[in-house]
C-alpha cells in the first residue's frame, strides 16, 4: 500500500482509478487528522499515537503502514495552503455514515491532549460543514468522542 501512495504523490506510475480512489481517500483522511493534530501548534505524542490508532483502526494497517502514511500526510498537509481537497475526497468517496466516522476521529485527535483549543474546534466546524456533515450530527460525534475519553465535562467546559 505504501509503494501505492508514494506512487500517487510522484505521479510515477498510473495505478488503477479504483485504487487510485482508495489511496487519495486513505491520505486525504490521514491529512485532515494530522490538520487536526497541527491546530494548536504542534502535534505532541499522545496525538500522534491517536492518529496512528485511528488509521491503524479505520483502514486495517500494519504499523510500518501507519507511520508511513502519517509522514506522507504531514508531508502533503505541509505542501497544501488549504484543506479543501482533502475534505472533497472525504465527501466524495465516504458515504454520510462514514463522514461521521471521520468527524469522530478528527475529534479524537482533537481531544487526544486532554483539551480543545479553540482552532482545533473551529477547524472541526468548517471540516463538518465541507464534507456534508451538519451541526447537530458532529455535535453528537463530538459527545459520544467525549464520553468514550471519560472527558465527559469538558464539553460544557469547551462551549464556555
Amino acid at each position: 500500500m505504501i509503494s501505492r501512495l508514494r506512487r500517487l504523490l510522484t505521479q510515477s506510475e498510473a495505478p488503477s482509478p479504483g485504487r487510485r480512489a482508495a489511496d487519495e481517500l486513505r491520505l486525504a483522511a490521514a491529512a485532515l487528522l494530522v490538520e487536526a493534530a497541527r491546530m494548536d501548534g504542534e502535534i505532541g505524542a499522545a496525538e500522534r499515537a491517536t492518529i496512528g490508532d485511528l488509521l491503524r483502526r479505520q483502514f486495517g494497517l500494519e504499523d510500518e503502514e501507519v507511520a508511513e502514511l502519517i509522514d506522507m500526510a504531514e508531508a502533503a498537509a505541509m505542501r497544501s495552503t488549504q484543506i479543501f481537497a482533502f475534505t472533497q475526497a472525504v465527501k466524495n468517496g465516504y458515504d454520510a455514515e462514514e463522514r461521521v466516522a471521520m468527524i469522530e476521529m478528527l475529534w479524537e485527535v482533537a481531544y487526544a491532549d486532554g483539551e480543545l483549543h479553540h482552532y482545533e474546534a473551529n477547524l472541526l466546524r468548517r471540516i463538518a460543514g465541507l464534507i456534508h456533515v451538519p451541526d447537530p450530527v458532529s455535535g453528537a460525534a463530538r459527545k459520544r468522542v467525549l464520553a468514550r475519553l471519560g472527558l465527559d465535562g469538558a464539553a460544557d467546559e469547551a462551549e464556555r
